[in-house]
């Protein structure tokens, strides 16, 4: 059974103020317990894979450990903090799961290597162990539709975090890798890529990080402030809709989700699933369906605040150009790098539950938008380093 600290997350109060506010009240965060873990799921080289044109490839395997670990913790009647990273994600997670989600994890790891050739690290590093070493690590939630609450981060330990398990010399796990089936049911990638909603021209990936921990929450609050002036609220600048969503059901589609699911492709479970698809057709005229597509929407996760901001938003032109005037003045200051990316499309990995109500999608920019513009921060963080030196 879990112990109360396996609660600490799902107790906290979902928070309902504007964002920028909320970022700006220290009250409304928490530390989190030191027996807690940070779990870090990560491509290698997956600059490299996305301009291969691997990037939906690289999503769905972000998605996979995302899925993974999420199946774990619903068993455990367990609610853990995540992020999607586009190329990866990150988990915080308490340590009666530690053993099971590494073992998953390093079995999936094994999978992706085999099935895609792609190398997915796993690591792991102890709250204790980050708060030793004298970094920050607060938590709180945070919702502004009905339906989906959030993490929000602050402070830099999962940077540090995501530091020493990216480093060459760091060892992934002591685990081993479970000779047990991994649970990837849920996992769906049905959607084609999708075009901006009517009256939006592109879909901008955006990364921001502070350059000061110290002045993180205020930073962050102004580049909020910022998006919700000129791109309008959350649900405006929102790049999936309804009237752009389009099912896929080519089998070449279908195949590579169920090589992620079983690792292999099955011809009965294929031509199950591709009449499952065709179904889906009718499902989505009925009520329940229509209700479905007008939940995906709001349960898209398109922004993600882990110690720095990640978002995928749509608009024009002239919005980003603003946008991108008033950050430039922010960078300027000494205060905030940030990065983004172009592309006219977005695409979509899933997480199924239940059709009801226990669904969330998982939202890049097309050509691997999180993946392209952290490599332009990347580049603006060696270029500052350099510049100090």
């Amino acid at each position: 059974m879990p112990s109360n600290q396996d609660h600490f997350y799902s107790n906290l109060a979902v928070n309902k103020i504007p964002l920028a506010q909320l970022l700006l009240k220290n009250n409304l965060f928490k530390e989190i317990p030191e027996d807690w873990h940070v779990i870090i799921t990560d491509i290698k080289s997956s600059t490299v894979a996305v301009n291969s044109g691997l990037h939906e490839t690289v999503n769905l395997i972000a998605t996979g450990s995302i899925v993974t670990v999420l199946n774990i913790a619903f068993k455990a009647n367990i609610l853990v903090p995540f992020f999607f990273g586009g190329d990866g994600a990150t988990f915080i997670v308490p340590a009666s799961m530690v053993a099971e989600v590494m073992k998953s994890l390093l079995k999936y790891q094994e999978n992706t290597l085999q099935n895609f050739n792609l190398d997915l690290r796993a690591g792991i590093v102890a709250v204790e162990k980050i708060y030793h070493k004298g970094h920050q690590l607060k938590i709180s939630r945070y919702s502004n539709s009905g339906t989906l609450s959030i993490p929000i981060v602050l402070g830099d330990g999962l940077a540090y975090a995501e530091q020493i398990i990216k480093g060459d010399d760091y060892l992934l796990s002591g685990h081993d890798p479970s000779s047990d089936e991994i649970d990837l049911s849920g996992m769906q990638c049905r959607w084609d890529k999708i075009e901006p909603p009517e009256n939006s021209e592109e879909v901008v990936t955006l990364i921001v990080i502070a350059q000061k921990c110290a002045e993180q929450a205020e930073v962050f609050s102004k580049v909020i402030r910022h998006l919700d002036q000129i791109y309008g609220t959350a649900e405006k600048r929102q790049p999936i809709s309804v009237s752009k969503l389009i099912f896929r059901t080519s089998f070449n589609s279908l195949g590579k989700e169920m090589k992620h699911r079983l690792g292999k492709v099955k011809i009965f479970e294929l031509i199950k699933s591709w009449f499952i698809n065709v179904y889906g057709y009718i499902y989505f005229r009925t009520e329940s369906g229509k209700n479905y597509l007008k939940q995906l929407v709001e349960m898209s996760d398109t922004l993600v605040i882990d110690g720095r901001i990640n978002t995928v938003i749509t608009g024009t032109e002239k919005q980003r150009l603003a946008l991108q005037k008033e950050l430039d003045k922010i960078e300027k200051d000494g205060r905030i790098l940030y990065a983004l990316y172009v592309s006219g499309e977005s695409i979509m990995s899933c997480y199924v539950r239940d059709l009801d109500d226990d669904h969330i999608h998982f939202v890049d920019g097309a050509e691997g938008g999180y993946t392209q513009a952290a490599s332009v921060l990347k580049q603006k963080i060696k270029d500052k380093l350099v510049t100090t030196e």
